[in-house]
C-alpha cells in the first residue's frame, strides 16, 4: 500500500479540526444551524490554510445523510464519498485547467439537473481567479440566480483578481496565516498519534519553515521523518532543513547587550563555519531584534509574536533588561546592514561591522534629561551673575596720537534720572523694567564695563553674553558705542529689534541717564579695547604660564624633568583642574 503523506492523512474533516480559522467555522455552522446559507461563497486567504478543506467540510455537512449539520457524521456513504472525492454531486473544477467559455458553458448544461443522490449539488472551483474574463461573464447570470438545489464554492489566493461583479454576487471568507504556536499544537498532536519522538524546538523550526502554512509545514515535517526516522534530533532538523539556529541569535543578542565584541564576531564565524546565508542569519536577527523591542515597548505581546512558549521566555528574559531606545537603534543599524549585504561583495564583512557598532554604541541620553541638564546650568548662571564680576586690569597708557577712551566717574549712589524736557526741580522716576521682570542694581566695583554687562547678564543673561564677545569703544553720559567683529554672531543677535530695546533700556537703567547704544563692526583699523572673554583667556594663560614657571623652578620638578629628559606640558593646581 502507498504512502501517503501526512497533509493528506491528517487533513481536516470536521470544523473543529480546522485550525487558526475559528472565524470561518463558526460563522458557518451559525449558517447551517439557521438555515440562511448562501448560493454562493468564496474562501481567500493564503496556501495551506484550510480553503479547500473548508469547502469539502460544508459540501459533507450540507449533504451529511444524518441531516444538515454543523458538523457531519464522516460515516455516512455520502460524507465518505465526498472525502474520497469520488461523489458525483459534488464536483471539484480546477479552475486553472478550465478557463475557458467553454468549460463554463458546460458546467451552466449541468447546473440545470438535480443532484443524483445527494440533497445539493456542489461545484468547487479552486483557483477560481484563473478563469477568463469571457468565462468570468458567462458564468455571472448561473452564479446570481442559480437552481435552489446548487451551491458554489470558489476558492482562491488571489481574491483582488476577480471581477467585482463576482466578488458582488458571493459571500466571501478570508482565511487568516496560522499562528505558528497553532501550527506547534497542531504538529504535537499529530507526532504524538504517530509515535514520533521530536521536541517542542523541532516542531517551532518546522512550523517556522512552513510560514503560517499547515499543509507546507506538514510536508516539511514529512521531510524531517524520512530523514531522522521516529526519533528526531535538533540539530538534525537544523542542519536538514539549513535554518539558522535560534542558539545563534540569542548569543548574538546577548554578546550586543552586554558588549562582548568578541562574542558578537565569534557568532558571525559560526555562521560563516555552518554555510549560512550571511543575508538570511541578517533578516533572522533584525526579526529577533524586532520580537526583543516589542516585548521590551508593550511587556506581554506574546499574541503579537510568532514564537513558541519555550522561545518567548528566553526572548522575554533578553528583553527585560535592555533599554527600549538602544533596541530601537539595533533595529535601525541591522535594517541598514541588510540593504548593504544585498549589494556587497563582502557579506560577513559588512554583518561583523554592524554587530561591532551595535556591541558599541555609545549609550543614549534622553532628551528630557538632556533639557533639564540645560535649565539648571542656565538657572545657576542667571543666578550668579549679578554677584560674579570678570577682572579687568587698568589699561597702559595710550600711544601718542591716539585718543583714550572717556569714561565716567563711578557714582557713590545710583542718581534718579531726569528728563533733559522736565524742569529744575522735576522728580524724574526710573524707566520700569521691560516684561514686568526685576532688574538687579547696578553693582559698582571700579570697572565701568565690566560692571555694565555684569549688571546686563544678570537681567538679560542671553544678551549679556553676547556682550561678553563686544569691545567698549565709547562710553560717555549719553552714548556708548561698542565694536565686535564681522559676521560675529553676537553682533547679528544684538541687532534684533527687541533685544536692541533690552539693551538700550539696561543702559539707561545701569547709567540713570537716557542712552544712545550703538553697534558697530571693527575693520582692523585702529586700536580697540579687548573683548571680556580676550582679558579672561589672557589672564588665564598668564596665570598657567607662571604656574610653569614655579614648578619648573621646584627642585623636585626639575631634577625629575631631567632625569627622563622630559619638558613641562602642563601644571594644574590641586582642585582646579577645569577652571583654568
Amino acid at each position: 500500500m502507498s504512502y501517503l503523506v501526512l497533509a493528506r492523512k491528517w487533513r481536516p474533516q470536521t470544523f473543529s479540526d480546522l485550525t487558526g480559522q475559528e472565524h470561518v467555522s463558526r460563522t458557518l455552522q451559525n449558517a447551517i444551524d439557521s438555515g440562511r446559507i448562501a448560493h454562493a461563497f468564496l474562501f481567500t486567504g493564503a496556501r495551506g490554510v484550510g480553503k479547500t478543506s473548508s469547502a469539502r467540510i460544508l459540501a459533507k455537512a450540507l449533504n451529511c445523510e444524518q441531516g444538515m449539520s454543523p458538523e457531519p457524521c464522516n460515516v455516512c456513504p455520502a460524507c465518505t464519498e465526498i472525502t474520497a472525492g469520488t461523489s458525483i454531486d459534488v464536483l471539484e473544477i480546477d479552475g486553472a485547467s478550465n478557463t475557458g467559455v467553454d468549460d463554463i458553458r458546460e458546467l451552466r448544461e449541468n447546473v440545470k439537473y438535480l443532484p443524483s443522490r445527494l440533497r445539493y449539488k456542489i461545484f468547487i472551483i479552486d483557483e477560481v481567479h484563473m478563469l477568463s474574463t469571457n468565462a468570468f461573464n458567462a458564468l455571472l447570470k448561473t452564479l446570481e440566480e442559480p437552481p435552489p438545489h446548487v451551491k458554489f464554492i470558489f476558492a482562491t489566493t488571489e481574491p483582488h483578481k476577480l471581477p467585482i461583479t463576482i466578488l458582488s454576487r458571493c459571500q466571501r471568507f478570508d482565511f487568516r496565516r496560522i499562528p505558528l504556536a497553532k501550527v506547534v499544537a497542531r504538529l504535537r498532536y499529530i507526532v504524538d498519534r504517530e509515535g514520533i519522538t521530536i521536541s517542542d524546538e523541532s516542531l517551532a523550526v518546522v512550523a517556522r519553515k512552513g510560514d503560517g502554512s499547515m499543509r507546507d509545514s506538514l510536508s516539511v515535517l514529512d521531510q524531517v521523518l524520512a530523514f531522522c526516522g521516529e526519533t528526531v534530533n535538533d540539530d538534525d532538523v537544523v542542519s536538514l532543513l539549513g535554518v539558522v539556529d535560534r542558539r545563534l541569535l540569542l548569543e548574538a543578542s546577548a554578546a550586543v547587550l552586554g558588549r562582548d565584541t568578541r562574542s558578537a564576531l565569534g557568532v558571525v564565524a559560526r555562521v560563516d563555519e555552518f554555510g549560512y546565508n550571511m543575508r538570511q542569519f541578517c533578516g533572522e536577527l533584525i526579526d529577533h531584534f524586532r520580537n526583543l523591542t516589542i516585548l521590551r515597548a508593550v511587556g506581554d505581546a506574546g499574541d503579537l509574536l510568532d514564537l513558541s512558549e519555550a522561545e518567548l521566555q528566553s526572548v522575554r528574559e533578553q528583553a527585560s533588561s535592555a533599554p527600549l531606545e538602544d533596541l530601537q537603534r539595533h533595529v535601525t543599524i541591522l535594517l541598514r546592514a541588510d540593504g548593504e549585504i544585498a549589494h556587497s561583495g563582502y557579506p560577513r564583512l559588512v554583518l561583523e561591522m554592524a554587530l561591532v557598532r551595535m556591541a558599541t554604541l555609545a549609550p543614549l541620553v534622553p532628551v528630557g534629561e538632556l533639557l533639564d541638564r540645560l535649565g539648571r546650568i542656565e538657572e545657576r548662571g542667571s543666578g550668579v551673575a549679578a554677584d560674579a564680576r570678570a577682572s579687568w586690569r587698568p589699561s597702559p597708557p595710550p600711544e601718542a596720537g591716539v585718543a583714550p577712551v572717556p569714561t565716567r566717574p563711578a557714582p557713590s549712589a545710583p542718581v534718579e534720572q531726569r528728563p533733559r524736557s522736565a524742569p529744575a526741580g522735576a522728580e524724574a522716576k526710573p524707566a520700569p523694567p521691560r516684561n514686568g521682570a526685576p532688574t538687579p542694581e547696578p553693582q559698582r566695583t571700579g570697572d565701568e564695563w565690566a560692571d555694565f554687562v555684569a549688571f546686563v547678564k544678570g537681567a538679560k543673561p542671553r544678551i549679556g553674553t553676547s556682550l561678553e564677545y563686544g569691545s567698549p569703544l565709547h562710553i560717555a553720559a549719553d552714548r556708548l558705542e561698542i565694536g565686535f567683529p564681522e559676521n560675529s554672531f553676537a553682533l547679528s543677535s544684538l541687532r534684533d529689534g527687541d533685544a536692541q530695546a533690552s539693551l538700550k533700556a539696561l543702559a539707561e537703567r545701569f547709567f540713570s541717564t537716557p542712552m544712545t547704544v550703538a553697534l558697530k563692526v571693527l575693520t582692523g583699523e585702529g586700536h580697540a579695547p579687548p573683548n571680556l572673554l580676550e582679558k579672561k583667556r589672557a589672564e588665564d594663560e598668564q596665570r598657567r604660564t607662571g604656574l610653569k614657571r614655579s614648578a619648573e623652578s621646584h627642585p623636585a620638578v626639575s631634577s625629575a624633568l631631567e632625569v627622563f629628559d622630559g619638558t613641562l606640558a602642563e601644571v594644574t593646581p590641586l582642585g582646579t583642574r577645569g577652571k583654568l
